[in-house]
């Protein structure tokens, strides 16, 4: 057994390598571990790549959008092949610079699959490792499929690898993955399907904007399949057969490829947490406010391995991460502020929120104002030949502060940010149009939106 450390930290994504490098920047003995190349979900198999290969639909969206306005679009396609050397030509990188940051910042780094044996024994590779502290931050995995021939689905991090696209494919779930992925694909030319089993997908995101979304989804060549519920996949000799049941009829579909976007759940199945007297659920580590094992004293969890109130965004990783480490180093119980943070679905045009939606304001009796804003004959969007784009804003009537923003357009999610700070710091609407914006931009939108 090696001499004790003052933090072992367990999965090196976001959320572990800034605490990693913010404990060993104050003197500690750190030590890391990942069974996977070091970056984490973000960096290498989630939202970097995906916005890389995100570029190339941009670009087709943007000269489709422009046809008879002065561009003429023939002959322009995505090279896929090319288009993913360009994203490994990112993400190749990462693990041996995230590395280098951590051991030039003293932290010694381990590879391999880690488990407890002990409240405070780690084994990694057979060997045990003594620590005073641990971080839990081993991040998620797509949820576990159930219904026969599930393992004819690739995940998220497969379609992020793919050297090729097929002619057809089918997305199981109506979530992030899901749509920004057919988003992608449909730009590419493939024939693209998504089935959801709710009554509606993108449940956390306005259902008014969601509708829009769908019926631009629609325009490109993406089926979207709401209350289906699938039931099996089997193989032939051509490809794969889907099938479902949609108002009470069978629905069977062929497709290439079938790509598993029916949610995330916390990546902890190899930890054995029971040895170390640590309790989980299927959102993470239980967790008091200040990221602290309920169990286990000696134990710390953020990012999506870590049941908070937070939503699994790498932001809310970061800054838990950071927390975590300060807890830890000043022995205080800061809990983080999880107010204001935006989301995105990175779809062509993106669609944003950030606050309450319309519904949860009024179930909580708040007396709300909504401007609602039909904005796709806009300047900004009319410059682009957008047709699809609108916005929500939730005022209170009362203090007339900002409590949710909802806006579905090309461009806003750089114009969500503002909204996000202006509900983290208590702003008004009056104060965010006493905004003097550049013009002509999106930003200047941001009065006529209120």
């Amino acid at each position: 057994m090696d001499e004790e450390y003052d933090l072992f930290v367990i999965g090196a994504g976001m959320a572990g390598t800034t605490a990693a490098n913010k404990c060993a920047a104050r003197g500690w003995r750190v030590g890391i571990v990942d069974a996977l190349p070091y970056g984490g979900t973000c960096a290498l198999r989630g939202c970097d790549p995906k916005k890389i290969l995100r570029r190339g639909a941009e670009v087709i969206d943007a000269a489709n959008l422009m046809r008879d306005k002065g561009i003429t679009e023939d002959r322009l396609s995505i090279d896929w092949p090319a288009l993913m050397r360009h994203k490994r030509g990112f993400t190749d990188g990462v693990p041996q610079g995230m590395e280098d940051e951590l051991t030039g910042n003293g932290v010694e780094i381990f590879h391999g699959t880690a488990w407890f044996t002990g409240p405070n024994l780690l084994s990694i590779n057979g060997r045990e490792h003594h620590a005073k502290r641990f971080l839990i931050a081993t991040g998620a995995r797509p949820r576990t499929l159930t219904f026969p021939g599930h393992e004819h689905l690739i995940d998220s991090a497969d379609f992020l690898d793919l050297d090729s696209l097929p002619q057809k494919i089918v997305f199981i779930g109506g979530g992030f993955i899901s749509f920004e992925f057919a988003h992608i694909a449909a730009r590419a030319g493939v024939e693209c399907v998504i089935i959801d089993h709710g009554e509606r997908p993108l449940k956390e995101f306005d259902a008014d904007l969601v509708k829009n979304l769908i019926h631009r989804s629609e325009q490109v060549g993406i089926q979207v399949l709401s209350n289906t519920t699938l039931t099996h996949v089997r193989g032939t000799a051509t490809g794969l057969e889907v099938t479902g049941e949609k108002d009470g009829k069978t629905l069977t579909l062929g497709a290439d490829l079938a790509v598993h976007g029916a949610g995330r759940t916390a990546n902890l199945e190899t930890l054995n947490l029971e040895a170390a007297n640590i309790t989980s659920g299927p959102r993470g580590v239980t967790v008091s406010g200040h990221l602290q094992s309920t169990t286990n004293p000696a134990v710390f969890a953020a990012g999506d391995a870590a049941d908070t109130p937070g939503k699994p965004l790498t932001p809310v990783a970061v800054f838990e991460g950071k927390i975590a480490a300060s807890n830890m180093l000043k022995g205080i119980t800061t809990v983080p502020d999880y107010t204001g943070v935006p989301t995105t679905v990175f779809t062509i045009p993106e669609l944003n929120r950030v606050g309450v939606l319309e519904q949860e304001a009024r179930d909580g009796g708040v007396d709300i104002v909504v401007e609602t804003n039909d904005t796709s004959g806009w300047y900004s969007n009319y410059r682009v030949g957008e047709t699809t784009a609108s916005t929500k804003i939730i005022i209170d009537k009362t203090t007339n502060k900002i409590l949710g923003a909802h806006l579905l357009g090309p461009g806003y999610a750089e114009l969500i940010n503002i909204f996000a700070l202006a509900i983290k710091l208590g702003l008004t609407s009056k104060q965010l149009k006493s905004m003097t914006a550049t013009y002509p931009s999106i930003g200047s939108d941001l009065g006529s939106m209120l």
